[in-house]
């Protein structure tokens, strides 16, 4: 009996192997430096191909093995491994590929947890290859959770090799230039792809880690990174996923309102540069949303800036807030809500304008605003900043209907806003509304306040008054003239804002009028001058120069575009004498850095004014309606003058006695018709600057007296005014309430005179078809 030695139980035992592991066994070479043996190789990706039941018992084995090599440090044998898994895998698609895959991620996996980094490259270039096969079916069950957060902690890696920080990876997919590619662009090409494939459920989760990621880091600040990583995003997406990253950007920025104001502008700088992207594309709903929320953190800074902290009060520990970082950030709003605003088409431009004017606190009879110090420094930190958003959303805006551009809501808002006493915000409302007149590109051409011999030479661009136009301003000039007027009162005036009123008065005449609104254009104007003139407002010196020489360039400029003649002569006669006589008169020496005033402006003789009657001659011979012309323009006074809080009661009073004393009962007197004659009419052309100066001394004398009287004697008239009226208004519902006829008929009264005798109705008697 023959016994067998440790070799031939060996043999023996290997025989009983089975194939697929015999197999499997054959492709390692007995020195791993000879490489994966191909011959022994082709057998077992035929044998797999033949059996294909056996591939994932296959795996395992080859799983089986590398985890014993790598352990062992056997490091040759490991690639050989994952050379034949990806062999296998590439040449293997079949239903049993599952199988086989679950043993594969299971041998990348501890490749990659190796510490070793060219068994973490091993394993990346693997995963490469298996991610650019593209399977008949997905497969729900598998979790690549590890594969995530490992290849995201890998590229963070601090290794010195250059080659072996970028993974880079042998595999013919890729070409040749993009293995030249660095660190930077390998990771911007991977964030392309990425965001490319993402459906409009994943954007979030793409999007989170990116603004996790810069806040960890502190990249809001500078704000470069932050601003190219969002540009590679926007234009990654897809177009009509793009409005769900503004989303994200909103929602992060509410997030960080109590953080730093400078990360708070790195954010509104990064939402800005995606906010132009996306309205490239679709942004939907999101408009008012990103406004909403660039207004809200606006108000939200201002409360920071005011209180100094983010809860309102300052406490051991409270991190203290700096106003200038406050400012800084505001100013990055509203750069944004502009940028943004530009993009977009004129509809929902005037929907911002709106949604924007809305928020602006205004003092109303119904809606008071703030009172005390703080809630005014909180009012008018909140117009200012809001009405500058405002200024950026209208520059440059184009529509061709001011009736939508301008509507009533908005309008009165804005216009109620030019009475305030703030100077600046003053000047915030002109630009707006030059902004929203000026069509053509006009503005520009009127920045500086002069008397030009020729106008030509600014080449300015006019077309025809449209109908929609002229209704415009069949609705609202009366409005704008008044608040011209108003405006032209203000002490507090400066260079700038004469500037801005010059403007606004030729945009008007080239954008919007007609022969009406000319008319009218020219007796405001003869009214500010009159303003001037008189001065009841007391203005300095300054501002009365300012204002003649605003009606000088005004009247200069519209007698030119009129083209009349007789009106261009007198204005220019007037503009000569007053170079003579009185240069002080003129925007050339009004307004330069260092105005040349005259403190003897009461002394201003009727040669350096423009006469009205003059004009009204000029002009009516040329078509122009004569009457109006010579009917001078007063405002007309509103709400609105009792909430600017400019007039004192005095003056209130004697405007209101003023128009009661026109109005009076006594001067309702029928006068005999006077007959016209030349003599007549020669007689009054000769008088009207008597009856003008007439009329300019009485409302003076009313003026002073409810200054200056005591007061138990205004008391007394205005007591004796609302007497009379009362006694007006018991005459007036003793008529409206008498009782109607009696349906009985009528008795006679004392003295044979019929009276109405009023019954009661339940006492009535009614014909018998009225009763049911």
């Amino acid at each position: 009996m023959s016994v067998c030695g440790p070799a031939s139980v060996c043999g023996c035992c290997g025989a009983l192997r089975p194939r697929y592991k015999r197999l499997v066994d054959n492709i390692f070479p007995e020195d791993p430096e000879d490489g994966l043996v191909k011959t022994n190789m082709e057998k077992l990706t035929f044998y797999a191909l033949s059996a294909p039941e056996k591939l994932d018992r296959i795996g395992a084995y080859l799983s089986e093995r590398l985890i014993r090599d790598v352990g062992r440090h056997r490091y040759g044998y490991v690639c050989i491994a994952m050379e034949a898994l990806d062999q296998l895998l590439m040449a293997c698609h079949c239903q049993s590929i599952n199988l086989f895959v679950e043993s594969f991620l299971k041998m990348v996996a501890k490749l990659l947890e190796s510490e070793k980094p060219n068994l973490q490259i091993l394993g990346t270039n693997s995963f490469v290859k298996f991610a650019n096969i593209e399977e008949d079916t997905p497969s729900y069950h598998r979790s690549y959770d590890f594969f995530v957060s490992r290849f995201s902690e890998m590229c963070h890696s601090s290794h010195d090799d250059l080659e072996i920080k970028t993974n880079r990876s042998p595999s013919p997919l890729q070409a040749t230039e993009k293995e030249k590619e660095s660190p930077a662009e390998l990771a911007e090409r991977c964030l392309r792809e990425l965001l490319g494939r993402a459906a409009y459920g994943n954007i979030k989760n793409a999007i989170k880690p990116v603004l996790i990621h810069l806040d960890n880091h502190s990249l809001w600040e500078p704000k470069v990174f932050a601003i190219r990583c969002f540009k590679i995003i926007m234009y990654s997406v897809q177009p009509q996923h793009s409005h769900l990253v503004i989303q994200q950007l909103l929602s992060h920025l509410d997030a960080n309102s109590r953080s730093a104001a400078t990360v708070r502008a790195g954010i509104v700088e990064v939402l800005s540069e995606a906010a132009v992207i996306a309205a490239t594309g679709s942004v939907g709903p999101t408009v008012l949303e990103m406004f909403n929320t660039l207004l809200r953190q606006l108000r939200l800074s201002i409360d920071y800036a005011l209180t100094g902290s983010y809860d309102g009060a300052i406490n051991a520990g409270t991190k203290i807030i700096k106003e200038h970082e406050e400012r800084m950030f505001q100013e990055a709003v509203i750069k944004t809500t502009g940028s943004f605003a530009s993009t977009l088409p004129t509809y929902q431009r005037s929907e911002v304008m709106l949604f924007i004017m809305s928020k602006v606190p205004l003092p109303s009879l119904h809606h008071p605003v703030e009172s005390g110090k703080t809630g005014e420094n909180r009012n008018r930190l909140t117009q200012i900043m809001l009405l500058k958003s405002l200024l950026q959303v209208s520059t440059g805006f184009q529509c061709s209907n001011m009736l939508t551009a301008l509507p009533s809501s908005f309008l009165d808002r804005l216009l109620s806003a030019s009475l305030m006493e703030d100077a600046e915000i003053r000047l915030f409302v002109l630009e707006i509304l030059i902004s929203f007149i000026d069509r053509h590109g006009n503005r520009h051409k009127f920045s500086t306040i002069s008397t030009l011999s020729d106008i030509s030479v600014l080449k300015l661009k006019v077309d025809k008054c449209s109908r929609q136009d002229t209704v415009f301003m069949k609705k609202h000039s009366q409005q704008l003239y008044r608040h011209i007027y108003m405006s032209c009162k203000e002490e507090t005036n400066v260079q700038k804002h004469y500037e801005a009123l010059y403007s606004m008065l030729a945009l008007i005449s080239i954008e919007l009028a007609n022969e009406e609104v000319v008319v009218d254009l020219i007796r405001l104007v003869l009214a500010v001058q009159e303003m001037a003139h008189i001065n009841e407002e007391n203005l300095p010196a300054y501002n009365r120069c300012a204002l003649y020489a605003l009606g000088a360039a005004y009247l200069n400029l519209i007698s030119q575009l009129t083209a009349v003649p007789a009106f261009c002569q007198h204005i220019h006669e007037v503009i000569e004498t007053r170079q003579k006589e009185a240069p002080y008169l003129l925007p050339e020496d009004v307004f330069v850095e260092r105005p040349r005033l005259s403190q003897s402006l009461d002394q201003v003789v009727i040669e350096l004014l423009f006469r009205q009657s003059k004009i009204s001659e000029v002009l009516g011979g040329s078509g122009y309606n004569s009457d109006r012309l010579c009917t001078p323009y007063i405002p007309q006074l509103t709400d609105e003058d009792r909430l600017s809080k400019r007039k004192s009661i005095g003056e209130t009073i004697s405007l209101q006695v003023e128009v009661e004393s026109r109005n009076s009962p006594e001067k309702e007197e029928r006068v005999p018709a006077e007959e016209i004659t030349y003599e007549t009419l020669k007689k009054a052309i000769v008088d009207s600057v008597a009856v003008e100066e007439q009329e300019r001394e009485r409302r003076r004398q009313v003026v002073e007296k409810f200054q200056k009287a005591p007061f138990e004697e205004i008391a007394a008239h205005c007591g004796a005014r609302a007497s009379l009226l009362q006694s007006k208004l018991n005459q007036i519902f003793e008529i409206t309430i008498r009782p109607p006829p009696s349906p009985s008929g009528t008795i006679t009264a004392a003295y044979g005179q019929p009276q109405n005798h009023s019954i009661p109705v339940y006492e009535m008697k009614f014909p018998d078809l009225c009763v049911y």
